[in-house]
């Protein structure tokens, strides 16, 4: 069988097609952009594919037509001229430091400024960039080409620092500000990121950049539809079946599941991970890879702030201009969510013009919810503690509600104040739930009303019902009366009632609860 050989982390396109390494050819797209405008910026998720497409174009810039052998590329009538290319990439760079933006730019610019000279008169990095493009142009004789890698990372990583925050802003702004001002020298500028801020102001000069983000036309740019992991992973696809002994099209329907289902326009292809993917076939294992390279955890606390029921995320509803601009410190994390692929497109709503957004796949939805308890509680990440996700498994598994109350009360006594109310504990209980790997059901809509949580594993079934400075017996009274366990009458399985209550009075502060067995009837306190 082929062997085949995984850029696992690599994004230099030289190097994948010099080496051997498998590439999905993306080349195809270069026409179009050429085409398309002199500005051009797209936002796709992190480690979606974006750096390599911009390696990729600085290779054809350079007239390197010699990697293209066998491309789409190669086929078509293009102009192989070099062009210089100034490449600026801010992926790496950490920038909580105080001057990290500073260092970085600072480098870039000596690079090329070792190529194409320094006028010792400037200092900013904007005057050395203005610089730089004229003195580019002018030695070769030809426009340059400037391809910045995403630009919002000096502003996401430090989301929270709000003084070095609008420093970067500043630094950003006056950085890009050269490119339109310098557009005579310029050939082409493709900027990407996670996300256009439309508040930030960095672009606000720019103002004929093109943002092809979810234009129908360049929707699968990124990210490899099915048909392009089939054909260009095969092997790689039929040994993670034989590891996993399953057929290769269970282990193709594991891959959709896991990593599969990202969506940037209403006409566009379901797109998986190329990151997840790569990492899943190279170690044949399916695990969540994307979640594990790091998480903007600002949007989990955001989602916290806002007591929005972690079941609700699915179903959220954007215009697309919400879609496209969107505001680093909105109200509303949803649109962001989209931007940096936690969530995609579901479907769009012709009517009122509107995107039904939803997670992508599992890999996505489960980290997400990991980091959002992490949020709420630490301590459910650590194997060791008593607080962890298979204590809590175990305690629905083997019909153990007592006890899962128990681990559950004791874990809220640790909460801030602030965080003592109905949603947060709704929200903690469906997240365990969730993660223990039971199927979990949020306000399921009953004749008489919704119950707030229904837990259903192979053997048991739990229903919660929350209260708070309210009554356990309040809980168990609505449980009745709006006949939540009626539909599971005839199911066989053990249905446990829950009615809990956490009471904020000084001397009876913390959860209380109410189990009834209704096969039994019998009741525990």
């Amino acid at each position: 069988m082929t062997q085949l050989r995984y850029p696992v982390g690599m994004q230099t396109f030289s190097k994948i097609i010099e080496n051997g390494y498998v590439y999905v050819d993306k080349t195809s797209y270069i026409k179009p952009l050429l085409s398309q405008g002199q500005f051009i910026f797209m936002s796709r998720p992190r480690r979606f594919g974006k750096s390599l497409l911009l390696s990729t174009l600085e290779a054809y810039f350079e007239g390197r037509r010699d990697l293209f052998k066998g491309l789409a590329a190669d086929k078509m009538d293009l102009d192989w001229t070099p062009s210089p290319v100034l490449h600026f990439d801010f992926n790496a760079e950490n920038f909580s430091l105080e001057n990290g933006l500073e260092l970085l730019l600072d480098s870039y610019l000596r690079t090329h400024e070792k190529i194409y000279g320094k006028n010792s008169e400037d200092s900013s990095p904007s005057q050395r960039f203005r610089a730089l493009i004229e003195s580019a142009y002018r030695q070769t004789g030809r426009q340059v080409v400037i391809l910045i890698d995403e630009y919002d990372k000096p502003l996401l990583d430090i989301e929270e620092n709000k003084e070095l925050f609008d420093k970067n802003q500043r630094i950003l702004k006056s950085f890009f500000g050269n490119l339109k001002s310098m557009d005579k020298y310029i050939r082409f500028v493709f900027i990407t990121g996670v996300a256009r801020f439309n508040k930030v102001s960095i672009f606000s000069d720019l103002n004929n950049l093109d943002d092809i983000s979810i234009v129908d036309e360049y929707a699968d740019i990124c990210g490899w539809t099915e048909d392009e992991l089939v054909c260009n992973f095969r092997p790689g696809i039929q040994t993670l079946a034989e590891k996993r002994k399953k057929t290769f099209d269970d282990t193709l329907r594991a891959l959709r599941e896991y990593y599969d289902g990202y969506l940037f326009t209403e006409e566009g292809s379901r797109l998986y991970n190329p990151f997840s993917i790569l990492q899943a076939l190279k170690n044949r294992r399916i695990d969540p890879y994307w979640f594990a390279s790091g998480t903007p955890t600002f949007l989990a606390r955001r989602i916290k702030k806002l007591r929005i029921f972690p079941p609700a995320i699915n179903g959220q509803t954007c215009t697309r201009m919400e879609l496209i601009a969107v505001g680093l410190n909105d109200r509303n994390p949803i649109p962001l969510m989209f931007q940096t692929g936690y969530l995609t497109i579901g479907s769009f709503i012709e009517e009122t013009n509107r995107y039904v957004l939803r997670f992508p796949n599992r890999e996505v939805e489960t980290g997400f919810y990991v980091e959002l308890l992490q949020v709420f509680l630490p301590d459910t990440s650590d194997p060791f503690s008593p607080f962890s996700f298979a204590l809590f498994q175990d305690d629905l598994i083997k019909g153990r509600p007592g006890d899962f109350m128990n681990r559950l009360g004791t874990l809220l006594k640790d909460l801030p104040g602030e965080d003592h109310n109905e949603s947060t504990y709704r929200a903690i209980t469906y997240l365990i739930s969730v993660l223990c790997g039971t199927q979990t059901i949020a306000e399921h809509h009953s004749y008489k009303g919704r119950s707030d949580i229904e837990v259903l594993t192979g053997n048991f079934i739990y229903i919660f019902e929350f209260k708070y400075n309210k009554s356990v017996e309040e809980a168990i009274d609505q449980i009745h009366s709006r006949d939540y366990a009626g539909r599971f009458a005839l199911d066989s399985r053990p249905v446990y009632l829950i009615g809990a209550n956490y009471n904020e009075k000084k001397d009876k502060r913390g959860l209380e609860y109410q189990i009834i067995d209704l096969h039994k009837q019998s009741n525990t306190n």
